[in-house]
């Protein structure tokens, strides 16, 4: 006798129970019951089993086990993943070309055109002879220690992704700050890509495209890192002062000349801060999507989990804390430029 048999007797529901059978997959749990020979009835409250789908399943034949719920999910995606296929491929395939070329064009660009041209950006960006000094210094590191091409490989997954989080998300942070609406439906869709880790966001993906492409781990990437640039992006426009708006408005600005000349120039601190975060993201997802073909640093520190060789994996987990160091420093030196110039 089950646990739950007096559930279904009282709902005068022993025929249909007894005409059930099921076809999902033993669970490991009942597995291990069946082998241990252990029974099913409780000898007391205390051991009394939640009644859930398997518990009931064990008064009731018909009722569902939770194997058939995931099993019927699988089945359900695998049966509309073709269709996806065929909507998602040509909508993502400028993805897969955008990394295939700035990974060709860092690995086949000489060192001494990439790496001066890489100081040059940080000059440009951050006006500090001590930062160029700092990542000159920390690219000839990686470089003599033969982790170049690793490293400009990461490099460059992380400019496209965080290129194009910057380009998406910028203007849904956007769209939120004007909205009302757009913001409570986009802020429940935010929390989920947030909160849900970071391997199930291979999962889906892997199914719908090849391995081998590069669009897999880049739309991965993308989704992953690209929530802290909406979310500062929406709240450094709403954070701009009343008082300034009130002011265009006496001026006569329209709505988008008060956008591009007072708000994005004041959330401008805020939009930096996500860009910084996304990056820092970026990065971290690159280390996890090496598990799907993903080249670089995480290639590196996968093969020293796998073969058990602590001084790959320690090596190329050491730069990657160059790289993130060097990124962080960079882009927190460019918001510093933009709080001093805002402050004149």
């Amino acid at each position: 006798m089950a646990t739950y048999d007096f559930v279904f007797s009282s709902l005068g529901l022993e025929e249909w129970c007894n005409e059930g059978t099921s076809d999902a997959p033993m669970t490991m749990a009942a597995l291990l019951k069946k082998t241990q020979g252990t029974e099913s009835t409780p000898d007391s409250l205390w051991d009394l089993p939640f009644p859930s789908m398997d518990a009931l399943n064990e008064s009731c034949a018909s009722f569902p086990k939770s194997r058939e719920l995931t099993k019927g999910l699988e089945e359900g995606f695998l049966a509309i993943k073709d269709s996806l296929s065929i909507v998602l491929d040509p909508l993502t395939q400028p993805l897969s070309w955008f990394l295939d070329g700035a990974l060709y064009g860092m690995l086949n660009t000489p060192w001494w055109i990439v790496i001066p041209l890489l100081l040059a950006v940080v000059f440009v960006v951050s006006k500090s002879w001590k930062l160029v000094a700092f990542v000159g210094v920390s690219l000839a590191l990686l470089a003599f220690i033969d982790y170049y091409d690793y490293a400009m490989q990461t490099l460059a997954i992380i400019f496209v992704c965080a290129f194009l989080c910057v380009i998406l998300g910028v203007p849904i942070g956007i769209a939120m700050s004007r909205s009302d609406m757009m913001q409570r439906l986009t802020i429940p869709v935010l929390d989920m890509l947030q909160t849900l880790p970071p391997f199930v966001y291979l999962i889906p993906l892997i199914f719908l495209f090849s391995v081998t492409e590069s669009k897999l781990y880049g739309i991965a990437i993308i989704l992953y890192a690209i929530v802290p640039v909406i979310r500062l992006t929406n709240l450094g426009i709403r954070l701009v002062d009343k008082d300034v708006i009130e002011a265009a408005d006496a001026f006569g600005m329209t709505s988008r000349q008060k956008l591009y000349k007072v708000q994005i120039p004041l959330a401008l601190p805020n939009i930096m801060a996500g860009v910084n975060q996304t990056i820092m993201m970026s990065l971290a997802m690159v280390v996890i999507a090496s598990l799907v073909s993903a080249p670089g640093l995480g290639v590196l520190v996968l093969q020293g989990i796998r073969n058990l060789e602590l001084g790959v994996g320690l090596v190329a987990g050491l730069g990657i804390v160059i790289l993130a160091v060097i990124l962080d420093r960079v882009t927190k030196a460019s918001l510093a430029r933009i709080n001093a110039s805002q402050k004149q």
